[in-house]
């Protein structure tokens, strides 16, 4: 049986012999998988260790993105477990509409057998209405020829760009776009940078970046070279985001990179698990890099300010930079008015930039808890995001790291907004979590009953795992969270094809993960990326009978997009808060309208928009079960 079997997450509903007895048989492969890896390990560096398990020892394992101990996150103690939940999951089938949506992208990866280490970690996507009628379109970003690589016969893979025909079914129209380039792309933002109501595109990727400006009529031009956002040219740039940083009304860019990469580089750590034939290396085996950020100067020019803004970060003992980063979640997390930004790193410290004003953030992930997880261990993070998904003063980060590491979920004390713990165990998404490799990961509210779920696309990175770890599979089932304070109790409950059907749990090499509302029918559909393959678009077709509201605002002191805002929707069930925010997950982007599910309320008691770097607004006269379109109001002067 495998533990990344969907149905293995019914455990918390089925008997307890039943539970035990999975439990003890994922246990004893995960303690066989790490001896081997362990030997694997040995053979690759021509290293002896002696592995001494005792009653109060640890094992000792390696895994491709690092090397770590585990202590008791490999089996948590009964006291620290989640306990049963008695409540039922409610039934949401989703359906894979790949085909019937007109979607026939394929992610290609390069690959030509060398194991260069970017040939694993791609690919991103982003929902955004390029053309502004309100229907999420959808932007695929592909990887092709490697930097160094000799050129090949034949075309290489391309970007796609697929316009949303109104009903969830998608035109290509990427040959007349402007955005059929072929580079070697890792993930995308969106966002209206320069205020001219129309959404523009940034592309990160292993080498210099790319950014697009937005024409209209499904037209986008290359402006990188005159906007001065493209980057070193040998740096392997991977997450990013629009925020605006300093209130000023436009959107500013944050990129993170992952580790000094270069085929020679590759070739000299010469990393193996059989002691003989080349393997996907770790993360620690390549030098760290820096974040950067750049300030919008106004007139689609931006300035580096990476290095006065406090946010290059050097290894405190040896100085060189640290950041070997994934994903970013921009929020707000002291309530300031100013955006703070997240990072999450692989194989080191988290970051946690905090805003002070005046482009200017302070480094605080060991301060505020987020940097290891609770045993002072570094993990291999990948995927991020952040939301009150209890729906009161504690915010919760969800980071989805590497495979035998648990989901983090750091939650933050109400009092102390910078202060967090890691409430994975005991919010019943630790264990469960454990042997899968989780890339992609947002909070989202998939049955519109009013409290965010979580979800994690997840698949490995070795071809060749399972000969090693009877646990691990190359393609990964996805993993669903439902947020059972929807049914009265505490924590999340862990989803099985029963409730969802078989299609959400199909395995695949999963990346990138996206949401949007594709049929305006409400509910919230899924994007799931494929390494090397073909992406995964699951229709959300509950039948539920809940109600919701949904926005999208206008910005006018604002950003145009009002990215960085919060709605605040109060009913008789309580008060519901939503950051407008499309970057989550991993090198992907969501849709910018927010979604708030009402459950079976029909009466809205109060609704309020803190706009970005503005006043708070009061709002009235709105429809339930439809979007609402929200203008901020001009300011009143002289």
């Amino acid at each position: 049986m495998n533990r990344n079997d969907p149905d293995s997450n019914e455990s918390k509903l089925n008997t307890q012999e039943e539970g035990a007895n999975q439990s003890s048989n994922n246990e004893e492969w995960a303690a066989e998988d790490d001896a081997v890896i362990g030997k694997a390990f040995l053979w690759s560096f021509g290293v002896l260790v002696t592995v001494v398990l005792s009653a109060g020892g640890y094992f000792l394992f390696f895994k491709s993105s690092g090397e770590t101990t585990i202590k008791s996150q490999t089996k948590p103690t009964a006291a620290e477990q989640a306990s049963p939940i008695p409540v039922a999951v409610p039934h949401t089938p989703f359906k894979n509409i790949t085909d019937q949506a007109g979607i026939l992208f394929r992610h290609s990866n390069g690959a030509r057998g060398e194991k260069f280490l970017p040939e694993t970690m791609g690919g991103g996507c982003v929902f955004f209405d390029f053309d502004n009628d309100n229907d999420p379109d959808l932007f695929f970003v592909n990887s092709s020829n490697l930097p160094g690589n000799p050129p090949t016969e034949g075309e290489f893979p391309t970007m796609a760009l697929y316009e949303n025909q109104g009903d969830g079914t998608f035109r290509d129209i990427t040959s007349d776009s402007g955005l059929g380039i072929a580079c070697y792309g890792m993930g995308a933002a969106a966002a209206d940078y320069d205020n001219d109501g129309l959404i523009d595109l940034f592309i990160t990727v292993v080498g210099p970046n790319r950014l697009f400006h937005n024409l209209g009529k499904g037209r986008f031009e290359e402006v990188t070279s005159s906007a001065g956002v493209a980057g070193e040219k040998e740096e392997w740039s991977t997450g990013s985001t629009w925020v605006d940083i300093e209130n000023d009304g436009d959107l500013d860019l944050f990129v993170v990179n992952y580790v000094h990469w270069t085929r020679e580089i590759d070739y000299q750590v010469g990393f193996t698990l059989d002691g003989t034939n080349r393997a996907y290396g770790p993360p620690k085996d390549f030098k760290g890099t820096f974040c950067t950020l750049y300030r919008n100067d106004g007139e689609g020019l931006f300035t580096d300010i990476s290095q006065e803004s406090g946010i290059e970060v050097r290894n405190p003992v040896t100085g060189v930079p640290e950041a070997k980063s994934l994903g970013v979640a921009p929020i707000d997390l002291n309530s300031d008015g100013l955006i703070d930004l997240i990072v999450a790193n692989d194989t080191v410290p988290n970051f946690m930039f905090r805003n002070k004003g005046n482009g200017k953030f302070q480094e605080m992930g060991m301060l505020s808890g987020i940097a290891f997880d609770s045993y002072g261990n570094v993990r291999g993070a990948m995927g991020i995001d952040a939301a009150y998904y209890r729906n009161d003063d504690a915010l919760g980060i969800a980071i989805g790291n590497f495979a035998n590491e648990m989901i983090a979920l750091y939650v933050s004390s109400p009092s102390k907004p910078l202060q967090f713990t890691d409430d994975a165990i005991t919010e019943g998404i630790g264990h469960e979590s454990r042997l899968s490799l989780k890339f992609g990961l947002f909070f989202f509210d998939y049955d519109l009953d009013g409290w965010l779920d979580l979800m994690t696309n997840n698949g490995h990175l070795q071809e060749e795992i399972t000969r090693l770890q009877k646990s691990q599979t190359f393609a990964q089932s996805a993993q669903l969270f439902w947020n059972a304070q929807g049914g009265g109790e505490n924590g999340f409950i862990g989803v099985s094809s029963a409730q969802t059907g078989e299609e959400f749990f199909q395995p695949i090499v999963g990346r990138g993960s996206a949401f949007a509302d594709i049929d305006q029918d409400g509910d919230l559909d899924v994007l799931l990326m494929q390494l090397d393959g073909a992406p995964l678009l699951l229709r959300n077709d509950q039948a539920l009978a809940n109600h919701w509201i949904r926005f999208r605002l206008i910005g006018s002191q604002s950003n145009r997009d009002a990215i960085g805002s919060w709605i605040i929707v109060e009913t008789a069930a309580g008060k519901m808060k939503r950051q407008v925010m499309p970057t989550r997950s991993y090198l992907s982007q969501s849709e910018l309208p927010v979604t708030f599910g009402l459950g079976k309320q029909t009466e809205i008691r109060s609704v309020q928009v803190q706009w970005a770097g503005g006043d708070l607004q009061t709002l009235t006269d709105l429809q339930i079960d439809q979007l609402n379109i929200i203008k901020q109001p001009e300011p009143v002067g002289p």
